[in-house]
């Protein structure tokens, strides 16, 4: 089945970006002149899909705004309301109706990527194989905390070559470092199978109490219905404030209309 419908969890409140945030929803603060959200929102056209639906909380209604005026003749862009922070899996869930009983990309907007080319591919894999697909990548034994960890089949090694796809025996959700089951992490595409919101039904909340969507994940491993994409792809964590500001840098600088004034004001700078 054809995969035509992004949803772009944005319902967090952005305490890390206080007080800015009191006034401007973190999704909606700029790259230089665009909103980050709007990255997303262009990606999602560029992969294919021509739905996309914004998960956010009433109390935003700026993200309300903003998504009103945001569709274009290649994408819809509609909104779906999660009331209250109970997590990346009831973000999700959130969305059920409005996605319906077709699969669908999830796109995390605090992860900005270079371009549309993981997620085409995480759709092409989902389209020939059936499963639920998510972008990987290798990170420093250190990092691995700090994200949800897979288990490959094969071990790690298979993994090694850029881009390459591979099936997914575990998932284990921000592991202690002795609990790691390899260097391999999520990142934040995901294609998925209407069927998850089955295993979000199942799934029971965090010590946090917050419903993790790696939770359901980790179901689907276990039934060999998970496959990933271990890639290289160029990408910005835009969830802090210092990941935000190397993101406007460096998409700034690679921009031709403000990249080389920039540039030469960067050397100016610092070569003083």
């Amino acid at each position: 089945m054809a995969v035509r419908t992004a949803v772009i969890p944005a319902a967090g409140m952005g305490t890390r970006f206080l007080p800015a945030t009191r006034a401007t929803p973190k999704e909606l603060l700029p790259i230089y002149d665009t909103p980050a959200l709007q990255f997303v929102i262009d990606e999602a056209a560029q992969a294919g899909c021509t739905r996309v639906v914004i998960v956010t909380s009433r109390a935003k209604p700026s993200i309300e705004n903003y998504a009103a005026v945001a569709s274009t003749d290649k994408v819809a862009v509609s909104v779906a309301y999660q009331d209250s922070p109970l997590g990346l899996g009831h973000a999700v869930s959130c969305a059920r109706q409005a996605v319906g009983d077709e699969p669908f990309v999830v796109m995390l907007p605090d992860e900005i990527m270079g371009d549309a080319s993981l997620t085409k591919q995480l759709i092409e894999l989902f389209e020939k194989s059936g499963k639920s697909s998510i972008g990987l990548k290798r990170v420093a034994p250190a990092e691995v905390s700090s994200y949800g960890n897979v288990k490959v089949a094969g071990g790690a090694g298979v993994a090694g070559d850029a881009n390459s796809s591979v099936e997914i025996l575990q998932v284990v959700e921000k592991p202690k470092p002795a609990d790691a089951v390899s260097d391999i992490v999520i990142i934040g595409r995901y294609v998925l199978s209407p069927k998850v919101f089955e295993k979000l039904e199942l799934i029971k909340p965090s010590n946090n109490g917050e419903l993790q969507l790696t939770d359901a994940l980790a179901m689907l491993a276990n039934e060999q219905a998970l496959l990933g994409v271990v890639s290289e792809i160029t990408r910005y964590d835009t969830g802090t404030p210092m990941g935000l500001l190397r993101a406007v840098i460096e998409i700034a600088l690679d921009r031709k209309d403000i990249g080389p004034q920039l540039n030469a004001w960067l050397r100016e700078k610092f070569n003083k």
